[in-house]
């Protein structure tokens, strides 16, 4: 069973929502959320957002997060996954953001930097850091992966 299964049946069964802002992965997650049938009973809303101004606008991550530490960050992943939770009105929120290269990476966010974060409406909310190598499809493939199993392992 793929992930994106098991999530969508645990959801079901325990009658909760998700929510996905992506940014890295373009939509790749709630793409394979859709997939599954019946996902219509647990995802309402994914954002894909690529630009600063919808990260602010939609998900409510401050200009002061996105000027001191930049999109690519721990904070802005924290924000965004909190910002649609509660857009949707979700009990889950999931983010991505990243670089999937093979341009836009720096010495100090390379290719393959991506944070990921849970967020949980009860308030608990997980946040990781990864480091990632291969193709933009590959690195966001392992990127959605990444997000899949902390949602499976949080559950």
């Amino acid at each position: 069973m793929l992930p994106e299964e098991k999530i969508v049946t645990l959801l079901k069964n325990k009658k909760l929502k998700i929510a996905v802002a992506e940014s890295c992965t373009g939509g790749l997650i709630s793409k394979r959320i859709t997939d599954i049938p019946g996902a219509s009973d647990v995802l309402d809303m994914g954002i894909v957002s690529y630009a600063n101004s919808i990260k602010a606008r939609f998900l409510g991550v401050s200009e002061e997060i996105l000027n001191t530490v930049g999109a690519v960050s721990e904070q802005t992943a924290t924000a965004m996954a909190k910002g649609v939770c509660e857009a949707a009105n979700a009990d889950i929120g999931v983010s991505t953001t990243g670089i999937a290269g093979p341009g836009g990476g720096t010495k100090e966010k390379p290719v393959g930097l991506v944070y990921i974060s849970v967020y949980f409406r009860n308030g608990k909310q997980t946040v990781k850091k990864l480091n990632l190598s291969g193709s933009r499809k590959e690195i966001r493939e392992q990127t959605a992966n990444a997000v899949f199993e902390t949602v499976l392992n949080e559950l």
